[in-house]
Order: C-alpha cells, then structure tokens, then sequence
C-alpha cells in the first residue's frame, strides 16, 4: 500500500486504542509510523512488536492491545474483558490458520496490510472521486465522527486525593468529627474544560469536490460540546453555527446551504479572514481559541492581505490549523499564493480528503497541549 494509507491505517488503529482504554497520543503514534519505516511489512510479528513498543506504555494495557491488535488487523472477534475464552496462543503463532493480516502473505508474494472492509476502503478513498452511493455511505461515517477537543486549565479547583492545594474549606469540614484535630487532609486541583474551538470552511468553486464533506465534518464538531463556532466563506463570510446545532445532519446541512450565498463561487480567503477578525475577533472570539481554516489555499485577490489577516489571527488564537485536501496527494506542493502567505502562520498543516484525514485531525486536535506548537 501507499505510505499515505498506511499512516491512515495506523493513526485510525491508535483511535481504536484510545477507545479501549489506552494512553495513544500523536506522538506515540508518529513513533509507530517510524518504527515501521524499519521493518518488514510482510512480516506480522514484527508490525505486532513494533506497534507493541510504541504505543503501550503500562503492563496492564498489554491484554487489550493484543485484543484491539487482532481485531483491527486480524478481523478476529472483539471480546469484553473477563469473557470467557480459550487461552490465546503465542505471539509466534497467530499467523498459523488466521485471517491474513498486515504483510500476511497471499498467493503470489503479495501482502496487504489488515484484512480491509468496505467501510475501511471507503475511509481512505478521496472525495472528490467517490460516486454518489459512496458518499451516501461515507456521510455517515463522517456523522460518526467524535471529534476530540483540545483541553485548557480552568481557574475552578475540585477535590482530588492528588493535589497540590490544600482544601481548607474541607479540612476545617472533616476536623469537626475529630473534634477540631485535622486529621483527614483535603486536596484539590485545577479542573480541565474543553478549549473553544473555531472552524472556518471555505466553500468557493475550487472547494466543490471537498465542501460537502467537511461541512459534514463542521456539523459532528458542532455536536461535540459547547464553544464551537462554525464560518463559511466564499466571497464574503457568512456565520453557520446556528445553522449547524440541529441533530439532523440533514437539516442542519440545508439551513447551513440556504445561508450561505456564495456557495460554490469565487475565493477571497483575505477580504473574509479580514471580516472574521475585525467582527468577531474583537469580540474576543478568537482568544484562546484553536482555529481550523479548511481551505485549499486558491486566492483570487491579494496574497499579501492573507498573510496580513493571517498574522492577525495567530496572534489571537491558541493555536492555527489549517486543513488543505489538496495536501492527500503525495505530490503536493504548497505553489497557490494564498497558500504560501498562510503558511507561516500555521501551526499545523494537515491533509482532509478522506474520512481518515478529519479523522486525524480530531485527533490532532485533541493533542495540542501548548500555544503555537509545530
């Protein structure tokens, strides 16, 4: 397979373990796709060792990744822990009469890598060359997206047994059934809450193939939580959260397509970057926020108004992403002006042509721990 899907495969595997329990951020799973880099694909025990020393981290963890292991490459059942089952065999001899997995071998010398279903093949194939039926399937995919957020620590303390700071209030509380002696001690620490998160898709004539899709990806992140602000641009901005709260996909993705006027028409990111900040940035939209500019960076107007507006907007938010699907074909290059003069104010530069990528990118989101980060 392309080095592209198997970096889709993995970063989709490393969700699959943090919905078992396990402690998987992008770094982990950077060092999983490099760690592959130096093995043998067609070789199952050596994918298995490697994932294994990259992405677990305790003991314990070791049994659920050997379950989520053989039932994401393997395709074998995904018991519940405590179920009742045979004692699995050894490492060694999982190949022996199972399903082909990662760089099993098939007839003919070939491998492949996981035993893939129609809605795997449907993850990674681009949106612009689905058909009608595919995408029919693919939106719902995209609907079942938990988009993660990024974290901030809030000024509101709460009890934990292993904090820092001495809870008086609780102390004093606990000493009355000790007659005064403050024999039980209470501790709290800073709580956390999800960080506001603000996503600008551009839907100008150029974005046509992609729009759709990813006004799809707005509508699952505008259902993840308060704190989401959602903004579609053309030629002009236009402001979809309202729009974009309904629970019907459907409704939501109609009201958001009577709204915007400018649908499937010119580009001018610069003239609504400039909008977004000088209306809503100054209400303080911005501050704190991560901001997600969905866009493939074609402008028809001045580059150096984008750079301008860009500027403006990084030093505002907490951190900038921008999504180009463009950026899915190995050969991209960043050439369009608009493109160009963003760049150095993006944090993270991420690809968004699949259902993998905004997959990805939920968990890009949900790792970004420090302001500015490349």
């Amino acid at each position: 397979m392309a080095g592209s899907a198997v970096v889709s495969h993995i970063v989709t595997f490393g969700r699959v373990l943090r919905e078992a329990g396990l402690e998987v951020g992008p770094g982990r799973v950077a060092d999983a796709v490099k760690g592959l880099d130096a093995v043998e694909l067609a070789r199952q025990d050596d994918v298995y060792w490697t994932l294994r020393q990259t992405l677990v981290s305790r003991r314990e963890d070791i049994e659920a990744f050997d379950r989520a292991f053989d039932a994401w490459f393997l395709r074998a059942p995904l018991k519940r822990p405590g179920a009742t089952k045979e004692a699995p065999p050894k490492r060694g001899e999982r190949r022996k009469g199972a399903t082909p997995g990662p760089g099993s071998e098939i007839d003919g010398g070939e491998t492949s890598l996981g035993a893939w279903s129609h809605e795997e093949l449907l993850r990674t194939k681009d949106f612009a060359s689905m058909t009608p039926e595919e995408f029919a399937r693919a939106k719902k995919l995209i609907q079942a997206i938990a988009v993660a957020r990024p974290q901030r620590r809030t000024r509101r303390l709460r009890p934990d047994s292993k904090g820092r700071a001495l809870d008086v209030r609780g102390l004093v509380r606990a000493s009355l059934a000790t007659g005064g002696d403050p024999v039980h001690r209470a501790f709290r620490s800073r709580s956390e809450a999800p960080r506001k998160l603000v996503l600008i898709l551009d839907v100008s004539g150029s974005m046509e193939a992609y729009a759709r899709a990813m006004l799809l990806y707005l509508h699952a992140a505008r259902g993840s939580g308060r704190g989401v602000e959602a903004f579609a641009f053309g030629t002009r901005l236009t402001r979809l959260t309202h729009e974009l709260g309904s629970r019907d996909p459907e409704t939501a993705l109609a009201a958001a397509a009577k709204r915007v006027m400018d649908w499937s028409g010119g580009t001018r990111i610069g003239e609504s970057l400039k909008a977004y900040n000088d209306e809503y940035g100054r209400r303080a939209l911005t501050r704190g926020a991560v901001v997600v500019v969905l866009s493939d960076g074609c402008e028809r107007g001045d580059p150096g108004l984008v750079a301008e507006e860009m500027a403006r907007l990084r030093r505002q938010a907490f951190a900038v992403v921008w999504v180009n699907p463009l950026k899915g074909d190995p050969a991209y290059q960043p050439l369009a002006g608009g493109m160009r003069a963003a760049l150095p104010h993006v944090d993270r530069f991420l690809a968004g042509h699949d259902v993998a990528s905004l997959e990805a990118l939920g968990t890009v989101l949900g790792g970004i721990e420090r302001r500015h980060a490349a």
